[in-house]
């Protein structure tokens, strides 16, 4: 077969996660009296690490103040901790395509900017233990995407070239990242941005639904 791995960002790409996302950052920003954000807000804010997230989120509240910036991730990390699975499932069809790859004998990983013990968390809670060869958060040793670490370590545990790898994000952070890896790369449309932002990045596949790419994989 052409491909070997499926490396899935997780936010946007395989779950539904906007309304875990705005709910644990606007009971963090509550507490500093600012917020709250909405959902289309959030869309804009997410897919670049917790720590610039809460970064966008204060800026989008109107304050900037270091101080506030340093004192909030604190909180919100243990608020997303408790609630970084509420409301989550996954999107129509990406059972189907995980299955299905998992059928053809492909390996499956997820590599994600979501704190790696939430990330764990987060795909343990939707799809089951152990269902994906390989789950990677953001940790010590491993550079946050675009930096394409994570998705090299997830196809060297999958045992895979990365020429044998397709890469699926809903970000620009995720159309580089898979561009970096030198991977084929799958812009998802039904995450958290749009068609333009991820054509201006020319990834190899547009997907307006996830088993759009079957016969690709089935080659």
């Amino acid at each position: 077969m052409k491909y070997k791995c499926l490396i899935f960002d997780l936010d946007g790409t395989l779950v539904n996660s906007i309304h875990a996302l705005t709910y644990c950052t606007n009971l963090s920003l509550e507490k500093f009296g600012l917020g709250p954000l909405t959902e289309e807000q959030m869309m804009t804010i997410v897919g670049d690490g917790y720590k610039m997230q809460m970064k966008r989120s204060l800026a989008a509240c109107g304050d900037t103040d270091e101080a506030h910036y340093e004192a909030i991730l604190p909180v919100y990390m243990e608020i997303f901790g408790k609630y970084c699975n509420y409301e989550m499932h996954p999107y129509d069809g990406i059972v189907e395509l995980t299955s299905k790859a998992k059928e053809l004998g492909l390996k499956i990983a997820v590599v994600s900017n979501k704190p790696d013990a939430q990330a764990k968390k987060t795909v343990e809670y939707v799809f089951g233990a152990g269902y994906f060869d390989t789950v990677i958060g953001e940790q010590e040793g491993v550079p946050k995407k675009p930096d394409p670490s994570g998705a090299l370590k997830a196809a060297k545990i999958c045992g895979a070239d990365p020429s044998e790898c397709l890469y699926f994000g809903d970000t620009n952070t995720d159309m580089k990242t898979g561009k970096n890896a030198k991977m084929t790369t799958v812009g998802v449309l039904w995450g958290f941005r749009g068609r333009e932002e991820l054509a201006a990045f020319q990834p190899e596949f547009l997907l307006e639904k996830p088993l759009d790419i079957l016969t690709e994989i089935e080659k």
